[in-house]
């Protein structure tokens, strides 16, 4: 691999992107409206070709028929979705579209409060007949735009670890091989876009929650700079907190980023508006970036076929103009603080739902139990101290970053392992943030990072490569991500 050596950077080609572009019947060409993107959907509806009720009705069949093997939803609305879907149609009919993405099916977290429907989070101890009338922030912007509510996707309970199962929902399994887990905390999400079931969601990323899945599953996963995508109720995990979209290409995450990503009040510590639109950025040109890759950040352990694929890519992406340097960021493992902030935000959170609800103790997931028990003895002192490593570790990727506008390196040092399991069986790990490794640093750093898929194992199991940049550059890595994206289509 060719590093920063003084040469001239061939200029990047560059890449099409208009969705104005997408003049085509898809009636004429049998285009299921299952595998359309969202940006697909939106220029047939412009074209008169696909109709919202159509698209809508198609995923809803889909979800129907692939579900039940999948486990990705846990509340399907089809009577809403299609009064929404049927709303939509009106307006476009009128040439009066509400929004970027009007009309377009997606699913939600069942993390986000959705005015309409119960948020039991994966939980027993969430009582689902108390009245439901608050739109979180997420689930606000998504119907402000006029997109089709289709239903809520699966996540752990509290979403408290990188595999999707919960003692209320079961399992969510992968789409890639139903045998094997879809990733965590926001499985649902990831199973259901690469399913067919929906062409975006949106998941939440404490620790990897939106990237792991994504990579897993073989789709996009954005985590934008916290405060980007506001939150409400703050999450217990505080700082580690980010809210994604969940995509099958970066221009459908794009778009999402530009419908979610406006500030509101009930979450101070969301970020002014942006300056420019994501989709208006996502497609620049990254000519003269100085890119780095790390391959194990100094201390991971990485699967011989994932470090294959992403290598692979990597190579790709150096001779196509982009030149690559390998370098690591130069942090210690921070596995230890980052445990300290995550189960100090589970007891909180526990503690709270306890006091009101009898009998959680009982009901809650065994494994979040010893997560819980863990954080009841942590002392502020402790938490300070691990909040100080999560400081450092910032301190370090703002010194990187100024060397290397971007950082490359595995989504998840492992392809999908068997489903139902915290950790690889027979692996000798004990706790998901042990194979986590690539995701939680940049939680604790707040960066913007994103996992798009790149290849497969040769048992055909999606490998993800992770960009990540400075913090408030989202943009930055969204067009990166593009550009790897587009390559990979040549």
């Amino acid at each position: 691999m060719r590093g920063r050596d003084g040469r001239e950077p061939e200029r990047p080609r560059s890449r099409p992107h208009d969705v104005t572009e997408h003049h085509v019947t898809y009636r004429e060409l049998q285009m299921d409206p299952t595998q359309m993107t969202a940006v697909e959907l939106v220029a047939a509806y412009g074209s008169r070709s696909l109709s919202p009720v159509e698209a809508t009705t198609a995923i809803l069949d889909r979800i129907g028929t692939a579900d039940g093997d999948l486990g990705a939803y846990c509340l399907v609305d089809g009577d809403r979705a299609l009064d929404q879907a049927r709303a939509s149609e009106a307006r476009w009919l009128s040439d009066h579209p509400q929004g970027l993405l009007d009309g377009v099916p997606v699913s939600i977290k069942d993390i986000f409060l959705t005015d309409g429907w119960p948020t039991l989070r994966g939980s027993r101890s969430i009582d689902p007949d108390q009245p439901w009338t608050v739109d979180s922030p997420v689930a606000a912007r998504l119907r402000a735009d006029g997109m089709v509510f289709l239903g809520k996707t699966t996540t752990p309970e509290l979403a408290w670890k990188a595999v999707t199962d919960s003692p209320l929902t079961g399992i969510t399994r992968n789409p890639a091989d139903p045998r094997l887990t879809a990733g965590g905390s926001s499985g649902g999400s990831a199973a259901a876009v690469a399913a067919g079931m929906g062409p975006c969601s949106v998941g939440t990323d404490g620790g990897g929650s939106v990237r792991i899945p994504a990579s897993f599953c073989g789709i996009v996963g954005f985590k934008p700079t916290h405060g980007r995508i506001p939150l409400y109720p703050a999450s217990p995990f505080g700082p580690l907190a980010h809210a994604g979209p969940m995509t099958r290409t970066v221009e459908d995450a794009a778009l999402m980023m530009d419908i979610l990503a406006l500030p509101d009040p009930r979450d101070p510590t969301s970020l002014a508006p942006p300056q420019r639109t994501y989709r208006g950025e996502f497609n620049r040109e990254v000519a003269g970036l100085h890119v780095a890759y790390s391959r194990d950040l100094g201390y991971a352990n990485v699967d011989r076929e994932v470090a294959a694929v992403v290598d692979a890519v990597v190579r790709r992406i150096d001779e196509a103009g982009l030149p690559v340097t390998e370098a690591d960021p130069g942090f210690t493992d921070p596995i230890e603080a980052f445990e300290v902030l995550w189960a100090s935000g589970a007891a909180t959170l526990l503690d709270t739902m306890a006091a009101t609800s009898p009998g959680t103790r009982e009901k809650v997931d065994p494994g979040l139990g010893r997560v819980w028990d863990r954080g009841e003895r942590i002392s502020a002192v402790e938490y300070l101290r691990a909040r100080d490593v999560a400081a450092q570790a910032g301190i370090t990727m703002g010194s990187f970053h100024e060397e290397h506008n971007v950082l490359l390196t595995p989504a998840v040092g492992i392809p999908a392992f068997e489903a139902g399991h915290e950790v690889p069986p027979g692996s000798g790990l004990e706790r998901w943030p042990q194979w986590a490794t690539f995701s939680f640093p940049f939680n604790l750093t707040q960066q913007p990072a994103i996992s798009i898929p790149v290849g497969v194992t040769a048992a055909g199991l999606p490998v993800g490569l992770q960009i990540v940049g400075p913090r408030h550059s989202d943009d930055l890595v969204l067009a990166v991500a593009r550009f790897v994206e587009w390559l990979l289509e040549q």
